[in-house]
């Protein structure tokens, strides 16, 4: 739990600094266009951040599910935000990773499905 803590804390300065640096670095080298992609992966980034927070601190997910569903949205995070930081900052293009952002996503919403599974079960258990 602590070592998810930890990489939730890191991707929360990440989007803290990488957020500034949009908004105030970017906003003369970036088209409007670019620069709302940008912002899009770092507000994705953030919301994750916030709901891993949430899953490493509450106490109804067991170890092995905090670490699975830690484990999703870290990749996710990596994936979809990482990938359009990598559009948007290096001459790598778009269409030479087209398939990485997507495959993000992907993983974001099963983190999501395993959440609301986790939650359908519990209510069972106790109804």
């Amino acid at each position: 739990m602590y070592k998810n803590l930890s990489i939730t804390a890191v991707l929360g300065l990440f989007a803290i600094i990488l957020g500034a640096f949009g908004a105030h670095a970017l906003k003369e080298i970036l088209s409007s266009e670019q620069l709302l992609s940008f912002e899009t992966a770092v507000r994705y980034q953030m919301y994750h951040v916030i709901v891993l927070l949430f899953v490493n601190t509450f106490n109804g997910f067991s170890a092995k599910q905090k670490n699975t569903i830690s484990y999703l949205f870290f990749i996710g995070i990596l994936l979809f935000s990482g990938s359009i930081y990598l559009i948007q900052l290096t001459s790598v293009t778009a269409k030479s990773i087209w398939f990485v952002t997507p495959l993000g996503g992907l993983t974001l919403i099963l983190g999501w499905v395993l959440m609301i599974v986790i939650f359908l079960k519990m209510k069972a258990k106790y109804k």
